[in-house]
Protein backbone atom coordinates (compact mmCIF):
# COMPACT_ATOMS: atom_id res chain seq x y z
CA UNK A 1 0.00 0.00 0.00
CA UNK A 2 2.61 2.54 0.81
CA UNK A 3 3.93 2.19 -2.74
CA UNK A 4 0.53 2.73 -3.74
CA UNK A 5 0.46 5.82 -2.12
CA UNK A 6 3.88 7.11 -3.42
CA UNK A 7 2.81 6.85 -6.98
CA UNK A 8 -0.57 8.57 -6.27
CA UNK A 9 1.42 11.28 -4.30
CA UNK A 10 3.98 11.12 -7.58
CA UNK A 11 0.96 11.86 -10.27
CA UNK A 12 -0.24 14.69 -7.73
CA UNK A 13 2.89 16.60 -8.01
CA UNK A 14 3.24 15.93 -11.70
CA UNK A 15 -0.46 17.13 -12.73
CA UNK A 16 0.17 20.42 -10.10
CA UNK A 17 3.64 21.07 -12.23
CA UNK A 18 1.45 20.74 -15.96
CA UNK A 19 -1.22 22.41 -14.14
CA UNK A 20 1.13 25.34 -13.63
CA UNK A 21 1.94 25.11 -17.28
CA UNK A 22 -1.44 25.42 -18.81
CA UNK A 23 -2.40 28.34 -16.20
CA UNK A 24 0.41 30.09 -17.54
CA UNK A 25 -0.31 29.17 -21.10
CA UNK A 26 -3.96 30.19 -20.55
CA UNK A 27 -2.82 33.66 -19.14
CA UNK A 28 -0.30 34.18 -21.91
CA UNK A 29 -3.18 33.68 -24.61
CA UNK A 30 -5.82 36.05 -22.73
CA UNK A 31 -3.00 38.81 -22.82
CA UNK A 32 -2.17 38.90 -25.97
CA UNK A 33 -5.85 38.11 -27.39
CA UNK A 34 -7.17 41.57 -27.23
CA UNK A 35 -4.36 43.00 -29.47
CA UNK A 36 -5.01 40.64 -32.09
CA UNK A 37 -8.70 41.05 -31.78
CA UNK A 38 -7.83 45.11 -31.95
CA UNK A 39 -5.20 44.35 -34.95
CA UNK A 40 -8.01 42.83 -36.58
CA UNK A 41 -10.95 44.97 -36.10
CA UNK A 42 -8.69 47.67 -36.95
CA UNK A 43 -7.54 46.25 -40.27
CA UNK A 44 -11.43 45.72 -41.60
CA UNK A 45 -12.37 48.96 -42.96
CA UNK A 46 -9.54 49.28 -44.92
CA UNK A 47 -10.05 45.63 -46.36
CA UNK A 48 -13.86 46.40 -46.70
CA UNK A 49 -13.41 49.97 -48.22
CA UNK A 50 -9.97 48.46 -50.66
CA UNK A 51 -12.56 45.69 -51.65
CA UNK A 52 -15.45 48.60 -52.97
CA UNK A 53 -13.19 50.49 -54.52
CA UNK A 54 -11.85 47.18 -56.78
CA UNK A 55 -15.44 46.32 -57.11
CA UNK A 56 -16.34 49.73 -58.34
CA UNK A 57 -13.80 50.04 -60.73
CA UNK A 58 -14.11 46.85 -62.10
CA UNK A 59 -18.16 47.07 -62.32
CA UNK A 60 -17.74 51.02 -63.95
CA UNK A 61 -15.44 50.90 -66.27
CA UNK A 62 -16.04 47.82 -68.10
CA UNK A 63 -12.53 46.54 -68.61
CA UNK A 64 -11.55 42.75 -69.11
CA UNK A 65 -9.06 42.67 -66.54
CA UNK A 66 -7.01 39.10 -66.08
CA UNK A 67 -7.67 39.24 -62.35
CA UNK A 68 -11.24 39.95 -62.92
CA UNK A 69 -11.58 37.67 -66.28
CA UNK A 70 -13.82 34.52 -65.18
CA UNK A 71 -12.30 31.73 -67.31
CA UNK A 72 -14.38 29.61 -69.68
CA UNK A 73 -12.46 26.20 -68.59
CA UNK A 74 -10.93 26.87 -65.04
CA UNK A 75 -8.21 23.47 -65.12
CA UNK A 76 -6.46 24.46 -61.56
CA UNK A 77 -7.06 26.17 -58.61
CA UNK A 78 -4.89 27.46 -55.44
CA UNK A 79 -6.03 27.04 -52.29
CA UNK A 80 -4.35 28.82 -49.67
CA UNK A 81 -4.68 26.76 -45.93
CA UNK A 82 -4.12 29.45 -42.91
CA UNK A 83 -3.07 27.49 -39.35
CA UNK A 84 -1.23 27.70 -36.35
CA UNK A 85 2.97 27.09 -35.86
CA UNK A 86 1.89 25.59 -32.72
CA UNK A 87 -0.82 23.06 -30.55
CA UNK A 88 -2.53 23.28 -27.86
CA UNK A 89 -4.92 24.98 -28.77
CA UNK A 90 -7.26 22.23 -29.42
CA UNK A 91 -9.49 21.75 -32.64
CA UNK A 92 -8.58 25.16 -34.36
CA UNK A 93 -5.76 23.75 -36.85
CA UNK A 94 -7.71 20.47 -37.36
CA UNK A 95 -11.04 22.17 -38.04
CA UNK A 96 -9.16 24.25 -41.08
CA UNK A 97 -8.05 21.14 -42.13
CA UNK A 98 -11.18 19.37 -42.65
CA UNK A 99 -12.46 22.68 -43.95
CA UNK A 100 -9.69 22.76 -46.53
CA UNK A 101 -9.93 18.97 -47.43
CA UNK A 102 -13.76 19.63 -48.07
CA UNK A 103 -12.64 22.55 -50.40
CA UNK A 104 -10.52 20.42 -52.03
CA UNK A 105 -13.51 17.73 -53.05
CA UNK A 106 -15.42 20.35 -54.05
CA UNK A 107 -13.27 21.78 -56.44
CA UNK A 108 -12.07 17.76 -57.94
CA UNK A 109 -15.70 16.75 -58.30
CA UNK A 110 -15.72 20.10 -60.79
CA UNK A 111 -12.46 18.64 -62.76
CA UNK A 112 -10.21 20.88 -61.15
CA UNK A 113 -6.50 20.25 -59.96
CA UNK A 114 -5.54 21.43 -56.90
CA UNK A 115 -2.21 23.37 -56.34
CA UNK A 116 -1.53 23.93 -52.13
CA UNK A 117 -0.13 26.49 -50.55
CA UNK A 118 0.37 26.37 -46.73
CA UNK A 119 0.77 28.63 -43.97
CA UNK A 120 1.81 27.50 -40.08
CA UNK A 121 3.79 24.52 -38.95
CA UNK A 122 0.67 22.23 -38.25
CA UNK A 123 -0.44 22.38 -42.27
CA UNK A 124 3.15 21.53 -43.54
CA UNK A 125 3.46 18.41 -40.73
CA UNK A 126 -0.08 17.63 -41.92
CA UNK A 127 1.07 17.39 -46.07
CA UNK A 128 4.28 16.09 -45.03
CA UNK A 129 3.30 13.45 -43.26
CA UNK A 130 0.88 11.92 -45.78
CA UNK A 131 3.48 13.29 -48.60
CA UNK A 132 1.11 15.34 -50.38
CA UNK A 133 2.95 17.87 -52.88
CA UNK A 134 2.75 21.59 -51.56
CA UNK A 135 3.86 24.64 -53.86
CA UNK A 136 5.18 26.62 -51.10
CA UNK A 137 4.62 27.42 -47.15
CA UNK A 138 5.69 30.10 -44.99
CA UNK A 139 5.75 29.52 -41.23
CA UNK A 140 6.92 31.24 -37.84
CA UNK A 141 4.06 34.37 -37.86
CA UNK A 142 0.47 32.51 -37.08
CA UNK A 143 0.54 34.13 -33.80
CA UNK A 144 1.55 37.80 -35.02
CA UNK A 145 1.67 38.23 -38.90
CA UNK A 146 2.92 41.21 -40.47
CA UNK A 147 2.20 42.84 -43.34
CA UNK A 148 5.03 41.85 -45.05
CA UNK A 149 4.15 38.25 -45.01
CA UNK A 150 0.90 39.08 -46.73
CA UNK A 151 2.72 40.63 -49.37
CA UNK A 152 5.28 37.84 -50.05
CA UNK A 153 2.02 35.60 -50.04
CA UNK A 154 -0.17 37.60 -52.39
CA UNK A 155 2.85 37.98 -54.82
CA UNK A 156 3.14 34.57 -54.85
CA UNK A 157 -0.43 33.84 -55.56
CA UNK A 158 -0.51 36.58 -57.78
CA UNK A 159 1.91 35.23 -59.92
CA UNK A 160 0.78 31.68 -60.13
CA UNK A 161 -2.75 32.94 -60.81
CA UNK A 162 -1.08 34.98 -63.85
CA UNK A 163 0.99 32.67 -65.29
CA UNK A 164 -0.20 31.38 -68.68
CA UNK A 165 0.79 27.87 -68.68
CA UNK A 166 3.10 25.83 -66.31
CA UNK A 167 2.31 23.73 -63.45
CA UNK A 168 2.28 26.64 -61.07
CA UNK A 169 -0.56 28.35 -63.26
CA UNK A 170 -3.76 28.67 -61.56
CA UNK A 171 -7.14 29.55 -62.70
CA UNK A 172 -8.60 30.39 -59.13
CA UNK A 173 -7.02 31.56 -55.62
CA UNK A 174 -8.94 30.41 -52.50
CA UNK A 175 -8.10 30.51 -48.66
CA UNK A 176 -8.85 28.26 -46.21
CA UNK A 177 -9.05 30.60 -42.65
CA UNK A 178 -10.37 31.08 -39.16
CA UNK A 179 -12.71 33.59 -38.55
CA UNK A 180 -13.20 35.33 -35.13
CA UNK A 181 -16.54 35.57 -34.04
CA UNK A 182 -16.10 36.11 -30.74
CA UNK A 183 -14.14 34.55 -27.62
CA UNK A 184 -16.21 31.23 -27.69
CA UNK A 185 -16.78 31.32 -31.70
CA UNK A 186 -14.19 30.67 -34.68
CA UNK A 187 -15.25 29.70 -38.17
CA UNK A 188 -13.26 27.90 -40.43
CA UNK A 189 -14.22 29.61 -43.47
CA UNK A 190 -13.30 29.25 -47.04
CA UNK A 191 -13.45 32.17 -49.37
CA UNK A 192 -12.25 32.94 -53.44
CA UNK A 193 -10.13 35.65 -53.89
CA UNK A 194 -9.47 35.64 -57.47
CA UNK A 195 -10.74 36.20 -60.16
CA UNK A 196 -12.58 39.02 -58.35
CA UNK A 197 -16.83 38.28 -57.94
CA UNK A 198 -18.22 41.76 -58.54
CA UNK A 199 -20.80 42.18 -56.32
CA UNK A 200 -21.55 45.89 -56.81
CA UNK A 201 -23.94 47.26 -59.12
CA UNK A 202 -25.97 44.33 -59.74
CA UNK A 203 -28.89 45.40 -58.46
CA UNK A 204 -30.79 48.28 -60.83
CA UNK A 205 -30.84 52.18 -59.26
CA UNK A 206 -34.17 53.13 -57.74
CA UNK A 207 -35.59 55.93 -59.53
CA UNK A 208 -34.25 59.02 -57.20
CA UNK A 209 -31.01 57.30 -57.22
CA UNK A 210 -27.55 59.17 -58.36
CA UNK A 211 -25.30 56.78 -59.57
CA UNK A 212 -21.80 57.92 -58.99
CA UNK A 213 -19.86 59.38 -61.61
CA UNK A 214 -16.13 57.62 -62.36
CA UNK A 215 -12.75 59.43 -63.55
CA UNK A 216 -10.07 57.05 -64.02
CA UNK A 217 -6.65 58.49 -64.55
CA UNK A 218 -4.59 57.72 -66.28
CA UNK A 219 -6.58 54.58 -67.22
CA UNK A 220 -8.86 52.31 -65.30
CA UNK A 221 -6.70 49.02 -66.55
CA UNK A 222 -3.96 51.08 -64.92
CA UNK A 223 -5.91 51.62 -61.78
CA UNK A 224 -6.86 47.63 -61.78
CA UNK A 225 -3.46 46.98 -62.06
CA UNK A 226 -2.62 48.89 -58.71
CA UNK A 227 -5.43 48.21 -56.76
CA UNK A 228 -5.97 44.38 -57.21
CA UNK A 229 -2.59 43.47 -55.52
CA UNK A 230 -3.23 45.81 -52.85
CA UNK A 231 -6.68 43.97 -52.61
CA UNK A 232 -5.01 40.51 -52.54
CA UNK A 233 -2.65 41.22 -50.26
CA UNK A 234 -5.43 43.24 -47.35
CA UNK A 235 -7.61 40.40 -47.69
CA UNK A 236 -4.75 38.15 -46.94
CA UNK A 237 -3.41 39.92 -44.36
CA UNK A 238 -6.82 40.39 -43.15
CA UNK A 239 -7.68 36.51 -42.74
CA UNK A 240 -3.61 35.92 -41.25
CA UNK A 241 -5.08 38.17 -39.12
CA UNK A 242 -8.85 36.84 -37.85
CA UNK A 243 -6.47 33.77 -37.75
CA UNK A 244 -4.35 34.68 -35.28
CA UNK A 245 -7.26 36.03 -32.96
CA UNK A 246 -8.83 32.68 -33.84
CA UNK A 247 -5.34 30.81 -32.82
CA UNK A 248 -5.19 32.76 -29.29
CA UNK A 249 -8.93 32.62 -28.30
CA UNK A 250 -8.53 28.95 -29.12
CA UNK A 251 -5.87 28.20 -27.07
CA UNK A 252 -7.12 30.35 -24.36
CA UNK A 253 -9.90 27.91 -24.00
CA UNK A 254 -8.33 24.93 -24.47
CA UNK A 255 -5.49 25.69 -21.60
CA UNK A 256 -8.45 26.91 -19.46
CA UNK A 257 -10.08 23.16 -19.89
CA UNK A 258 -6.76 21.66 -19.53
CA UNK A 259 -6.76 23.44 -16.33
CA UNK A 260 -10.13 22.67 -14.78
CA UNK A 261 -9.01 18.80 -15.60
CA UNK A 262 -5.85 19.22 -14.07
CA UNK A 263 -8.06 20.33 -10.86
CA UNK A 264 -9.93 17.18 -10.97
CA UNK A 265 -7.35 14.69 -11.29
CA UNK A 266 -5.91 16.21 -8.55
CA UNK A 267 -8.58 16.30 -6.14
CA UNK A 268 -9.29 12.47 -7.70
CA UNK A 269 -5.49 11.62 -7.12
CA UNK A 270 -5.92 13.31 -3.35
CA UNK A 271 -8.69 11.55 -2.73
CA UNK A 272 -7.60 7.82 -3.82
CA UNK A 273 -4.40 8.44 -2.00
CA UNK A 274 -6.09 9.33 1.14
CA UNK A 275 -8.38 5.79 0.48
CA UNK A 276 -4.88 3.92 0.18
CA UNK A 277 -3.40 5.16 2.92
CA UNK A 278 -6.38 4.68 5.65
CA UNK A 279 -6.88 1.42 4.00
CA UNK A 280 -3.06 0.81 4.60
CA UNK A 281 -2.97 2.08 8.37
CA UNK A 282 -6.33 -0.18 8.86
CA UNK A 283 -4.18 -3.18 7.52
CA UNK A 284 -1.03 -1.62 10.07
CA UNK A 285 -3.78 -1.91 13.24
CA UNK A 286 -5.13 -4.82 12.15
CA UNK A 287 -1.96 -6.55 11.81
CA UNK A 288 -1.40 -5.27 15.21
CA UNK A 289 -4.19 -6.55 16.96
CA UNK A 290 -3.95 -9.99 15.45
CA UNK A 291 0.00 -10.05 16.43
CA UNK A 292 -1.58 -8.96 19.91
CA UNK A 293 -3.81 -11.70 20.72
CA UNK A 294 -1.81 -14.48 18.87
CA UNK A 295 0.67 -13.42 21.41
CA UNK A 296 -1.85 -13.46 23.86
CA UNK A 297 -3.33 -16.41 23.02
CA UNK A 298 0.13 -18.16 22.89
CA UNK A 299 0.84 -17.17 26.44
CA UNK A 300 -2.48 -18.33 27.93
CA UNK A 301 -2.12 -21.77 26.42
CA UNK A 302 1.47 -22.36 27.91
CA UNK A 303 0.12 -21.68 31.22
Amino acid sequence: MALSVREYRARIKSTESMKKITRAMELIAASRIIKAQNRAQAAAPYARELTRAVSAVATYSNVDHPLTREPEDPKRAAVLIVTSDRGLAGAYSSSVLKEAERLAEKLRGEGKEISTYLCGRKAEAYYRFRARPVVQSWTGFSDQPSYDVARDIGKSLIEAFLAEEGNEAVDEVHVVYTRFRSMLVQEPTAVRLLPLEVVEGEEKPSSDEVLPLYEFEPSAEHVLDGLLPQYVQSRIFFALLQAAASELAARQKAMKSATDNADELIKKYTRIANQARQAGITQEISEIVGGVNALADAQAGSE
